[in-house]
């Protein structure tokens, strides 16, 4: 009874109007052959209780678009999730989101369902992306039942393939942007982290471009090169 239980819990439950949200959410496509000022991308930042992928939650998320080879001032996004039950870590001194900040946000599934519609069918990047990927993953399964298969791209890691002389393969956010001379605005905020990484996005598709990498697709694949270098045992 108890597994029953647990398992008829762990389905979401969405209403009608919920549901028609869900089913009309754009198919993402594949990494294509487009140039990469063509591709239109979503710079995706979230805010989170912690640091733990299976058990913190996502608090807000901040996202930009790069289109047309610039970031769409006119295209941004931003919400707080609601979470009441949430227990905060330590990192809310460093987010700024307070309980009541928290408290008072969105419905999860509301926000979910807003971000999904705003992200369409386009391939998101972000710093460190595979926790960013992780946390949205669970967080629109837990509230969706969703399955995320949108592609990812990591800008922590194109950074030191692009630009191998900065010898900044283990750098942060923080050292990246000051490498290039990028004025963040306010670090730690989902929003203003999400613009600073396209900022600095933009600027290794440029170096992209010089070393004859002028698609998603060719990008992507030769991420997945360096990466099996970088992961080869050292002879």
């Amino acid at each position: 009874m108890k597994l029953f239980n647990w398992l008829r819990s762990a389905t979401p439950t969405l209403d009608g109007n919920q549901q028609q949200r869900l089913h009309q959410l754009a198919r993402p496509r594949p990494l294509g052959i487009c140039s990469l000022r063509e591709q239109r991308w979503v710079v995706l930042d979230l805010e989170t209780s912690g640091l733990n992928t299976a058990k913190d939650q996502v608090l807000s998320i901040g996202a930009v678009v790069i289109e047309d080879g610039a970031v769409d001032f006119s295209r941004q996004f931003e919400r707080t999730l609601q979470r009441s039950e949430s227990k905060l870590s330590p990192s809310v001194l460093i987010h700024g989101l307070g309980p009541d900040a928290i408290a008072a946000g969105q419905a999860p599934a509301e926000a979910l369902l807003d971000f999904m519609a705003f992200v369409g069918d386009s391939p998101l990047l972000a710093f460190h992306a595979p926790f960013d990927e992780r946390m949205l993953s669970r967080a629109l399964h837990d509230s969706l039942g969703y399955r995320l298969q949108h592609p990812f791209l990591d800008v922590a890691e194109l950074a030191p393939m692009l630009c191998p002389d900065a010898h900044l393969r283990e750098a942060g956010l923080d050292d990246w942007t000051g490498y290039f001379g990028l004025q963040a605005g306010e670090r730690h905020h989902a929003s203003a982290d999400a613009l600073v990484t396209a900022e600095l996005a933009m600027i290794l598709f440029a170096h992209a471009r010089r070393q004859a990498l002028d698609s998603p697709q060719a990008l992507a694949q030769k991420l997945a090169q360096w990466r099996r270098r970088q992961q080869a045992p050292s002879l």
